[in-house]
């Protein structure tokens, strides 16, 4: 096959270490960096929006999601639902919320959904998790209309997990308008060899039924839009996996955009959703208003 199966084991944890690759700050005090910025900016995100936080979606102490209401929602309105990163394992729903404030002042709401994380979660239960969030907020929030999905990293991966969903086991169809999915990882065979998955402890058999890559089903009449983002300090594995799952959606018939990002790494490349002017914040408002 070549490529990762060629590496070293020693390159493979290299590939798949996103904090080794940026240009920024050093490996150890970039994680600790990521999670300030996430906290500090949802901190400001429910200080100035109205909220709904903590809201159960199901059961399990994990299956909760906050709601960042638009500044005007007398009527209907679109929706991003926001799926985090941390490698399925660390990250939650309450660092979360940063990129709201500059989509809640033009009428979106953002949802951040939390999931039971590794070694607690099991991988088939975090993607069955995010899919029924969407479910209960199709059923609880008839106002929504039109939903975009946005993940990161281990997000980006549920994210298109959610895109091939069979929904007829959830007596609902969301309307998913667009996805944009941002430095993921689509094939999880690979990680399989890192120490990713001392967490995860995913066998070949649950990687491969949870690889997205390992699932692009012909696009429909009304398939989604789909933005794949990729930053420039991606790991090389990293971006592969971004530009062959945009290859394979296009093949498949999606409509689907590849966006190579200039000038930033795996962490930054999310937390400029805070900002108004970042051109990702842009292409996402553009997205939807163009719906």
């Amino acid at each position: 096959m070549g490529g990762w199966r060629d590496m070293s084991a020693e390159a493979l944890e290299d590939q798949y270490s996103p904090s080794r690759w940026s240009p920024r700050l050093d490996r150890d005090t970039i994680i600790d960096a990521h999670l300030a910025v996430t906290a500090a900016g949802t901190e400001r995100a429910r200080a100035s929006a109205q909220t709904s936080l903590h809201v159960p979606y199901g059961k399990g102490d994990g299956e909760k999601l906050d709601i960042y209401f638009p500044t005007d929602h007398s009527g209907t309105f679109p929706v991003l639902v926001y799926i985090h990163g941390g490698y399925w394992q660390c990250l939650s729903k309450d660092e979360s919320g940063f990129a709201a404030p500059p989509l809640v002042s033009q009428g979106v709401a953002v949802v951040a959904v939390g999931y039971d994380t590794a070694p607690r979660g099991h991988m088939d239960t975090m993607v069955l998790q995010v899919r029924r969030s969407l479910a209960f907020l199709v059923e609880q929030y008839p106002e929504i209309r039109g939903i975009y999905l946005c993940g990161h990293s281990a997000g980006a991966h549920l994210a298109a997990m959610v895109l091939f969903t069979d929904w007829t086991e959830f007596h609902v169809v969301p309307d998913i308008k667009g996805a944009v999915l941002v430095s993921g990882v689509y094939d999880l065979e690979p990680i399989l060899h890192t120490y990713v998955n001392d967490a995860l402890n995913m066998s070949r058999e649950v990687a491969q039924r949870n690889s997205p890559m390992r699932h692009v089903a012909p696009a429909v009449p009304a398939a989604c839009e789909v933005l794949v983002v990729v930053a420039q300090h991606d790991s090389p594995e990293f971006r592969r996996q971004s530009q062959e799952y945009s290859q394979a959606l296009r093949a498949a018939g999606w409509s689907v955009s590849l966006l190579d990002l200039a000038g930033v790494d795996h962490f930054d490349v999310i937390e400029k959703l805070s900002e108004n002017s970042y051109i990702l914040t842009q292409v996402i408002l553009n997205m939807i208003s163009r719906a």
